[in-house]
């Protein structure tokens, strides 16, 4: 089972907008993935929904697609809180990981992304070593919330390597 984490508990953001393209592109690829929002979710507490989201999405998820933004040069504390809450040895221990950080400055979160790949790895995860950064996010979409074919290729030849990992 796949899963995407779309990193941020902002309504509308452009990372919620990449983590339904590279569900589409699963989707595509005849693979199933689910999309993990936090927009609305208590992540401080382990809460009736939260367990429920525990045991019906992330405990039984294999590979995790890990969404995020970059906030004050690294990645959101929401993701993080979200992560420290849970079971650690049921959720993450063992399974792998894909990271893709978007920001609308030139960097794509490169930091966020090392500091995520170091706390996975902490949490005993595999994490692929194409970790994927995007850049200048506001401008790589399209008024319909695609993402430029130059992109998506990057995007699709990183999902064969997750893929086959």
């Amino acid at each position: 089972m796949y899963t995407i984490i779309s990193g941020t508990n902002r309504e509308a953001s452009h990372t919620e907008k990449v983590a339904n393209e590279y569900k589409r592109l699963l989707t595509e690829m005849n693979i199933d993935a689910d999309i993990l929002t936090m927009v609305g979710m208590d992540v401080m507490h382990r809460t009736p929904e939260f367990l429920k989201m525990e045991k019906d999405i992330l405990i039984p998820t294999k590979k995790f697609i890990f969404i995020l933004p970059e906030y004050n040069g690294t990645f959101p504390g929401v993701l993080k809180a979200m992560i420290d809450n849970t079971d650690i040895s049921k959720v993450w221990y063992h399974k792998k990981a894909l990271l893709t950080g978007i920001s609308s400055g030139r960097a794509g979160t490169l930091r966020g992304i090392d500091h995520l790949a170091a706390s996975l790895h902490y949490l005993k995860m595999n994490v692929h070593y194409n970790k994927l950064p995007i850049s200048l996010i506001d401008k790589m979409m399209d008024k319909n919330d695609r993402l430029n074919e130059e992109t998506i290729k990057v995007i699709i030849d990183q999902l064969d390597e997750f893929i086959n990992y």
